[in-house]
């Protein structure tokens, strides 16, 4: 195996060998490298015919999503998906010579023989024939769909789909599977995949609050009381309103947990008594959180860490997440084996002091708080605005992001988004000009929101984004903060600093393209990154 898709890879280089540093074996990440090939052999398929089939463009968002970071670590689910893509290669394939792999790809019901053949689609062997400036760019077009996939998934549960943004999906991807090599198209394609999932997550906010209503600043408690409990993790806000109505009556509390803490704020959400809360933070903390939660636990989307054998049999995994001897709740929702589990629980035997945090500062509640804001900046009471937000990881380096916001003048006011904020959103921050210094904006895909905040101010002092007091810092970890800085790119965003380190994939070469255009840098150290902000 070779993989180098997220940024704890080995020495910052890739993990090889037999494991990976997130826990996947040689043979998964071998059978993920086959059905990425294979999806790309499926999208080219498709553009050549012409083909609009919503059963084709689901299955490209799937299988793309299905090989993020802490999606799936089963190899027979991952099998089964290959060979659906086989089966859809083939309706595709017409007649003529083709030298696209992922159409050519030999596909055969025997795991063994489907990992001894990915050994030739391999990032290393890309590597070999392109180098590491192309093969770097390649990565960074394709990790930026796979953040994209994941919220066009999400937005199609709750049925919200584009032909428009399939089809551009399957085109990006198509242009991946012909192996280009010319740096100009590659950061052109790079740029339109940020394009594109701009729209994924803009799909995404208008299913969430179509169905559950507009965020709105709220309360929420981060300590739990007595009872019987269910905690919810993952990002996927439908399996959590289907659980809230199968334990409703039942005398179970629901606790989010990581990406779904701004499941609180939504109405229709928060509206059922027995979601009681949030308990714990980012996803690389759940193996010590989750053997001390005394219930259930349910799994919805990516962030799954191999589980600890003192929850093994008490946790549940649903959607597009799966992991070997852990059991799945399928397509029918049916979370009886989850509500049974947290009924044999003990629970939690008292009620803990209580302490809340506020969430829930979506574009809506931003928009409505715009006069306040403005008004603040032009009398000089606010100076700057901090965008800190990004995904959460265990790699040293990340206590940054908590001396960042620590340190951020008290004029100033801080933007959050993703698990990176459990870095330091139980931190008392205070007020400025009667506002909140710290809004919580929610998940990873409420970049969108951020992004429409952004707009708002410069529409109100009529310059540019780049023109206003706004200081991006990222930090990154997997796929869907690759498609988040594409689309931040795509909207010319500048001087954004990412870290806590780079990722692999962004060789020397490839980052230097993305530093020359447009002036990315490392995140140094907090006292530096302020000044800097600020001067």
């Amino acid at each position: 195996m070779f993989c180098y898709q997220c940024e704890q890879t080995v020495n910052c280089q890739g993990c090889q060998g037999k494991q990976g540093v997130c826990g996947k074996p040689a043979a998964v990440a071998d059978l993920q490298d086959m059905l990425n090939e294979l999806a790309k052999g499926v999208a080219w398929l498709q553009i050549k015919a012409g083909n609009s089939d919503l059963t084709v463009s689901n299955y490209l968002v799937d299988a793309l999503f299905t090989t993020v970071t802490n999606v799936n670590f089963d190899e027979a689910s991952i099998q089964e998906l290959i060979l659906a893509g086989d089966d859809i290669r083939k309706s595709l394939i017409t007649d003529g010579e083709c030298s696209i792999i992922g159409v050519k790809l030999e596909v055969t019901d025997s795991i063994e023989k489907n990992i001894e053949a990915a050994q030739s689609v391999s990032i290393t062997r890309r590597q070999e024939k392109f180098g590491p400036t192309v093969s770097g760019l390649q990565e960074v077009i394709f990790y930026g769909l796979k953040g994209a996939a994941a919220y066009l998934h999400h937005a199609r549960v709750l049925g919200v789909e584009d032909k428009d943004a399939y089809r551009k999906f399957a085109e990006i991807l198509s242009f991946l599977a012909a192996e280009p090599d010319n740096v100009s198209d590659l950061l052109a394609n790079a740029l339109a995949t940020g394009e594109l999932n701009y729209k994924a997550m803009e799909l995404l906010d208008k299913a969430n609050t179509s169905t559950y209503g507009d965020p709105e600043p709220t309360e929420v408690s981060v300590t739990p009381k007595a009872g019987k409990c269910i905690l919810v993790s993952g990002h996927d806000l439908k399996d959590l309103k289907d659980l809230l109505e199968q334990t409703a009556g039942k005398d179970i509390n629901i606790y989010t947990h990581g990406e779904m803490l701004p499941a609180l704020a939504y109405p229709e959400l928060k509206k059922y008594p027995h979601l009681a809360g949030n308990y714990g933070g980012a996803w690389q903390d759940q193996q010590k959180e989750f053997a001390a939660f005394p219930g259930a636990i349910l799994m919805t989307t990516n962030c799954i860490q191999k589980p600890a054998p003192e929850y093994l049999d008490r946790i549940f995994t649903t959607g597009l997440v799966a992991f070997p001897d852990v059991k799945h709740i399928g397509e029918d929702k049916d979370f009886t084996p989850v509500i049974e589990a947290a009924l044999a629980a003990e629970g939690f035997t008292r009620d803990t002091p209580e302490k809340k945090i506020l969430v829930g500062f979506g574009h809506n509640a931003l928009e409505s708080a715009a006069p306040a804001v403005v008004e603040a900046v032009k009398s000089g009471a606010v100076k700057h605005f901090f965008l800190i937000g990004g995904c959460d990881g265990a790699k040293s380096g990340r206590n940054y992001y908590t001396e960042l916001a620590e340190q951020v003048p008290q004029d100033c006011i801080i933007l959050t988004l993703a698990c990176g904020k459990y870095r330091f959103n139980k931190l008392e921050f205070g007020k400025v000009a009667g506002l909140p210094r710290l809004l919580d904006i929610g998940q990873c895909n409420d970049a969108y929101s951020a992004v429409q905040c952004a707009l708002m101010l410069a529409n109100a002092f009529d310059c540019g984004v780049n023109e206003l007091p706004l200081s991006i810092i990222l930090s990154w970890y997997e796929q869907k903060a690759v498609a988040v800085l594409l689309s931040l790119l795509y909207l010319g965003v500048k001087n954004i600093k990412l870290g806590p380190t780079l990722p692999a994939f962004i060789s020397p070469e490839a980052l230097q393209v993305l530093v020359d255009t447009f002036n990315i840098g490392p995140t140094t150290d907090a006292q530096t990154d302020i000044a800097a902000a600020i001067a």
